[in-house]
């Protein structure tokens, strides 16, 4: 064959090649030894919104933006000879569109030099955007996304349960109760190839012996008065996820049959003879140290050993008070819209108490501080001590504060006195307060208790201030 004719070959060749390539339905891009794209094909111009001429010959990090640089599968594949299948990518274009697909990716090997990495990318963008939207209006689905916080406890615990979304083994989350455990449980289903597929969850403390193993495992027709044939909770979430939580409140018989059904992955209903598969992953909360749970037979050690694979210990509040801030913040977001208010911030007195607080109820008992204080909100923009409920200003820990002192005192003096009485007396002492220091200028203590200054004066009228001040 002459240059001419072969050169004419390779060109049909290659023209026959970029046909195939834009019609096939998935995204497929190259990238060559430098990192910059040689194959770019038209269903991944389709679904990243680029042009040809805005990708090829250019390198991959300057047209696309990932978390980190190791988060490319791309560029793992062409640096480091990593395969991965079915994997899913979120990511940015340059044009700041948000891209999230589920990539095949392998290095293109030869004479044991990686020349090349290829990716082969279906697009699911569409997909995780309703599914978020879902999540956002259903109130009772939780991704990673809804976990708040930024202390380094919290931080490990997250990144922990991302790669438990990798596998399908059991997995344990050890917490104080308000710590979060189902909120962690259902971002590990959703974060996982489960996700399309029941997540069921059931507390196990909560329904009597004779009913639990009827619910778990379901019930053949006969097999007791009234019984019919029904599915329990372990073929309800076939295929996805069954959260059991506080599973140390499960009776130890019914513990030794849940073991049966997690090791051989097979159930049988009450009151029948035959066994059925099942293909369920399994998460369990425990609000105890589970060797305590052991060792007082609350937990049967072999199902402890079963459920553990991965292990998740969620730190209580008082172990990541930096979090405060940001979770306090959230919830008066949420109280504001529920309420329709308008509360923009919190006192700095009041962080100082809840900084030195030692939240037994976690972070559930922040949101009710916070809900209980919005309450006797009325027309301010910041929640002040008057605002905190009255059991919580009850509490004996609140003695690092002068502060804090003087509303204890206030407090403690007249455990008779009506609610509504109690609160007025300590708001009134504490704006006193706050006159004196600001030499009664009514303007500048007005923006220190962040109210305004006609609500200040109103106050002021209604508990006699200004006369009792002239007086003094």
């Amino acid at each position: 064959m002459d240059i001419k004719k072969e050169l004419k070959y390779v060109t049909e060749l290659n023209d026959i090649y970029k046909s195939i390539l834009d019609e096939i339905n998935v995204g497929i891009q190259v990238i060559n030894h430098q990192g910059k794209t040689i194959i770019y094909n038209q269903k991944k111009m389709q679904l990243e919104a680029m042009n040809l001429d805005d990708v090829l010959n250019k390198n991959l990090l300057e047209i696309f933006t990932f978390k980190n640089k190791h988060d490319s599968r791309l560029l793992q594949a062409l640096e480091k000879g990593v395969r991965t299948n079915n994997t899913k990518q979120k990511y940015f274009t340059n044009k700041g569109k948000e891209i999230t697909t589920i990539n095949h990716t392998y290095p293109i090997v030869k004479n044991g030099e990686t020349i090349a990495a290829v990716e082969i990318a279906n697009d699911i963008t569409k997909y995780e955007q309703l599914k978020k939207s879902f999540f956002k209006n259903g109130n009772t689905k939780y991704t990673f996304d809804c976990i708040i916080g930024e202390s380094k406890p919290l931080k490990n615990v997250i990144e922990s349960a991302k790669r438990a979304t990798r596998t399908s083994s059991s997995v344990l989350i050890i917490g104080e109760t308000g710590t979060g455990k189902e909120l962690f449980s259902q971002s590990i289903h959703h974060g996982s190839n489960r996700s399309n597929s029941p997540f069921v969850s059931q507390n196990c403390a909560a329904l009597p012996d004779n009913l639990v193993e009827s619910l778990l495992f379901g019930t053949k027709k006969g097999a007791f008065t009234g019984a019919i044939d029904q599915p329990g909770l372990l073929e309800q979430a076939e295929g996805g996820t069954l959260l059991l939580d506080e599973i140390n409140s499960l009776n130890t018989n019914l513990q030794a049959k849940l073991l049966r059904a997690i090791q051989e992955k097979v159930i049988r209903r009450v009151g029948d003879t035959k066994d059925k598969e099942i293909d369920v992953r399994i998460i369990a909360t425990i609000n105890e140290d589970p060797i305590e749970a052991v060792t007082n037979n609350r937990l049967r050690k072999d199902l402890y050993y079963r459920l553990s694979v991965v292990s998740l210990l969620v730190p209580p509040l008082r172990e990541r008070k930096e979090d405060i801030p940001l979770l306090a913040t959230k919830f008066i977001e949420k109280y504001n819209q529920l309420f329709q208010m308008d509360v923009k911030r919190i006192n700095q007195e009041v962080y100082r108490l809840f900084f030195d607080y030692s939240w037994p109820g976690n972070i559930r008992e922040l949101e009710h501080i916070i809900e209980g204080a919005m309450n006797l909100v009325t027309d301010e923009e910041e929640i002040s001590y008057i605002h905190l409920p009255h059991h919580f200003l009850n509490k004996s820990t609140f003695t690092n504060t002068d502060d804090s002192k003087t509303l204890q005192k206030h407090a403690d003096e007249d455990l008779t006195k009506k609610l509504k009485d109690q609160i007025e007396e300590v708001e009134a002492n504490y704006i006193k307060k706050v006159l004196l220091n600001n030499n009664n200028n009514i303007s500048r203590a007005a923006h220190s208790l962040g109210i305004s200054r006609q609500s200040l004066q109103y106050r002021l009228r209604k508990f006699k201030i200004k006369e009792e001040l002239s007086r003094e």
